[in-house]
């Protein structure tokens, strides 16, 4: 018989629900057993719960905070007086303490722009195959006309025209498509379409373009008279506190350290002020901020290492975590800064306070900006001080084999042979309540057949008196 028909039968010759009595025996038995891996699994679960948010907590901080230090906000920026005319970045790494300069924008940097007489059949204009031959170097142009080239140093380049570029568009393409140092465009109007060929900026820039067979139509140079020069290859011209100079490019680096100027407009005659603004503001504002992001991961590291009910009150990572944490005020930030002069957090005003958090002596901060503006600036620069020191706690702490990261796997392979354990109790209950049912049903058979004879003898023995 079953089992299933074994419980829905038993109890009927005994009487006792044989059912809920070993349903209830078998539960005692592996009701501690049970209790003690729920409780486990409960624990585990809510270690790895808390593992996973400390992780994410300080990996969070350190990337908002290098985020922070990377967009250059909190260091010394310079300043252009007209940024009609020329604007000022700063480059990374740079120290503008104490910038003074003076730019004089004489002319622009700009690329030669020739194109050609319009053909009235449009850009499917068909031109012809061939090679069309660039070469590069300076111009003298009289109007729209070039009426001197010196080629510069290098080769010139071969441009092949096949015939899928035959027409004035294809021309264009081929010509993109070598990649050679210049771009072509189609130009069309009420005239038709002219091939636009544009150089790079600079005056060794400057380009002729020779083409074999029929492409000599599209020539551009000297003896092109079929183009013309729309705009001559120069380089800009400009003053650093008086003293002229030249660029090719309307970006300027290392004219003045640590700064790139844009060009934006010629303006002779105009002296520019090029200085520097300090990021007080900004880094009072970091200061701040810090200080209250710490202030919480701190609190929610302490609550969970917390020795009587923290739930990672025995991990040894959270608890180094935790005494990183605890050591960031003194922690050297700056080890080349000079002596006397600040290097850690608590130099430039921010405190441990008694139960571990932080609070900032605005007075000391303040007066450390004014003083050592270099320091500060480099407790906070990009890849640096802080934000390296940070990076490091919070590296340290998601380590996969020593950090966090180890903890978070152990947990989850613990929880893993308790679900294994908990299986395993299922099994042994189900088949304890197997044999106990079998038992059970064995014994209730045995009633009934007691009770059968007990019923057969009662019959017998009244109508025994019944005889008499």
């Amino acid at each position: 018989m079953a089992i299933e028909s074994i419980a829905k039968t038993l109890g009927t010759g005994s009487g006792v629900d044989v059912t809920a009595l070993v349903t209830g025996l078998v539960e005692a038995t592996f009701a501690n057993k049970n209790a003690a891996l729920t409780a486990k699994s409960d624990a585990l679960t809510a270690r790895i719960s808390k593992v996973s948010e400390l992780k994410n907590t300080i990996s969070d901080f350190a990337a908002a905070l290098s985020a922070l230090t990377r967009g250059g906000t909190l260091a010394t920026q310079p300043t252009s007086a007209r940024s009609d005319v020329v604007t000022a970045t700063r480059l990374s790494g740079a120290n503008l303490t104490g910038l003074n300069a003076s730019v004089e924008v004489r002319r622009l940097a700009q690329g030669q722009v020739a194109s050609t007489s319009p053909l009235a059949g449009g850009k499917d204009s068909v031109i012809g195959t061939g090679t069309l031959t660039l070469t590069f170097g300076s111009a003298t142009v009289t109007g729209t006309a070039m009426t001197d080239f010196t080629a510069g140093p290098a080769a010139p380049l071969a441009i092949t025209v096949d015939a899928a570029h035959n027409t004035l568009d294809g021309v264009a393409k081929a010509i993109n498509a070598a990649n050679v140092g210049v771009t072509a465009s189609i130009m069309t109007d009420s005239a038709g379409a002219r091939l636009v060929v544009k150089g790079a900026s600079g005056a060794s820039q400057a380009f002729e373009l020779t083409g074999s067979g029929d492409l000599a139509q599209l020539d551009i140079g000297r003896t092109a008279t079929a183009s013309q020069v729309a705009s001559v290859a120069q380089d800009a011209v400009l003053t650093l506190d008086g003293v002229e100079t030249r660029y090719a490019s309307n970006s300027i680096y290392g004219l003045i350290d640590g700064v790139r100027l844009d060009l934006v407009s010629a303006a002779v005659g105009t002296k520019v002020a090029i200085g520097a603004k300090a990021p007080t503001a900004e880094i009072n504002q970091t200061v701040t901020n810090f200080v209250e992001t710490y202030n919480e991961v701190y609190k929610m590291v302490k609550a969970a290492t917390n020795a009587v009910e923290g739930p990672l009150r025995g991990d040894p990572a959270a608890k180094d975590l935790l005494r990183q944490l605890k050591g960031m005020t003194l922690a050297t930030l700056l080890p080349d800064a000079a002596v006397d002069t600040p290097k850690a957090l608590a130099d430039i005003g921010i405190a441990t306070q008694r139960d571990g958090s932080l609070t900032v002596d605005t007075a000391r901060l303040a007066t450390v900006l004014t003083a050592f503006p270099q320091n500060v600036e480099a407790i906070f620069a990009e890849s640096a001080g802080l934000t390296r020191a940070l990076s490091e706690i919070a590296s340290k702490a998601t380590n996969k084999d020593t950090g966090l990261g180890a903890s978070e796997a152990n947990y989850v392979k613990a929880q893993t042979q308790v679900a294994d354990e908990k299986e395993d109790v299922l099994a042994a209950t189900e088949k304890l309540r197997n044999r106990m049912t079998q038992q059970f049903a064995a014994m209730d058979a045995k009633v009934a057949a007691y009770k059968s004879t007990q019923s057969f003898l009662e019959q017998q023995i009244k109508a025994w008196n019944g005889g008499d």
